[in-house]
């Protein structure tokens, strides 16, 4: 970080220019001030929340950073405690009071929790930052079942500010649940799992959308309840089921998430059909053809190590960020394995079958499969 300090003080005139070239902005006012507008651009972290959370994020910026407050005392305040541990900064004179009345541009931050310090780690990372914690908070997750792989992928989308998440389940909690459904408590037997599950989110981060669906997944509904998802997460247990979610996800162009668990096994992938039907791999191209029952028993049957739903939903949630945020290399065409005994994870890597029964050139694109085997309890 540079050391050449600029004045303690800049005028809004100065603030305007370095605003052209890129400078970085701070609003250390309060999140109610913030929900009325802010500069296009400025992170925010409130003053009053201490210096602290302000110095780790200034430490990954690069240049000086201009802040701003309603007037500027409080940005005068915080200028000086950056310049005083080492980073250049400036205080913007009259605030954002000024800058309104000049006709500065104004950015509505339609939910104030977007900006403030329960996101923070994600503020730091260059990689998600300012403009990609808004992404998050614009985006709408649908999350098939809210059971053992539901209910961490759940919790860590609404921890780390999805805007909505929709869950769809028609089941209720009962006490075998609780040994992996971490979303639901003892208290809530009998409930359904949907409204447990939206109690349990909305206690971690309130502004996060919560919409409990209680129904059971079907082709008369998938693609009604998709169609404004920006993706989809699998946490059903049964073929016919994911067959359903990657029909309907081939049909409407949306990426979702496969998980499943078995015993001490469990296996992620990413299926996204947007680049056209026949390019990425879907479901089907993996798995064409229904397993028989006998080689593959559901939970219910054959058990499954409580902790594992949680390793792979939280992968699923992984997935599900680098979508939203077209982070990294998603699990697109390689199939995750998890032995948990052994702890050993395995990639196997497949592609798009030009025959495939689900997206192949020569399938019937509106086909829906009609018939769903019950969930054992969502996983």
């Amino acid at each position: 970080m540079s050391t050449e300090f600029p004045p303690l003080e800049t005028d809004l005139a100065e603030a305007r220019i370095a605003q052209s070239r890129g400078a970085v902005f701070l609003d250390v006012r309060e999140a109610p001030e913030w929900a009325e507008g802010v500069c296009p651009g400025a992170t925010c972290l409130a003053l009053s929340a201490g210096i602290a959370p302000m110095l780790e994020w200034a430490r990954t910026q690069s240049g000086t950073i201009h802040v701003f407050c309603a007037g500027g005392a409080r940005s005068l305040r915080a200028a000086q405690s950056l310049r005083e541990a080492g980073i250049p900064a400036t205080s913007v004179r009259g605030g954002m009071q000024q800058w309104r009345l000049q006709g500065g541009a104004i950015e509505t931050r339609s939910t104030p929790s977007s900006a403030d310090d329960r996101y923070l780690r994600h503020l730091l990372l260059p990689e998600v930052g300012a403009a990609g914690q808004r992404r998050l908070q614009q985006s709408r997750v649908g999350l098939v079942g809210a059971g053992g792989l539901g209910s961490p992928a759940a919790f860590y989308l609404a921890a780390a500010g999805v805007g909505a998440i929709r869950l769809i389940d028609d089941d209720v909690v009962e006490r075998s649940n609780l040994q992996r459904q971490i979303l639901h408590r003892d208290d809530r037997i009998g409930a359904r799992k949907v409204d447990s599950a939206a109690a349990t989110l909305s206690a971690l981060n309130p502004s996060v959308r919560i919409e409990p669906i209680a129904t059971r997944l079907s082709a008369a509904n998938a693609a009604e309840l998709f169609a404004d998802c920006d993706v989809v997460i699998d946490g059903a247990d049964n073929f016919p089921t994911r067959q359903l979610v990657n029909a309907v996800c081939l049909q409407l162009g949306k990426a979702w998430i496969y998980g499943a668990v078995h015993r001490f096994e469990g296996q992620v992938s990413v299926f996204d059909p947007r680049a056209g039907r026949g390019v990425a791999p879907c479901y089907r191209c993996l798995f064409p053809e229904a397993p028989d029952a006998a080689d593959a028993p559901n939970c219910a049957e054959a058990g499954v190590l409580g902790v594992l739903p949680g390793i792979v939903g939280t992968l699923q949630a992984n997935e599900a960020i680098k979508l939203l945020l077209d982070l990294g290399e998603p699990l697109v065409g390689r199939l995750l394995l998890f032995d948990a005994l052994a702890m050993r994870f395995r990639e196997l890597r497949y592609g798009a079958d030009p025959h495939c029964p689900g997206c192949g050139l020569d399938t019937d694109a509106a086909a829906l499969p009609d018939t769903l085997a019950p969930f054992c309890a969502a996983g």
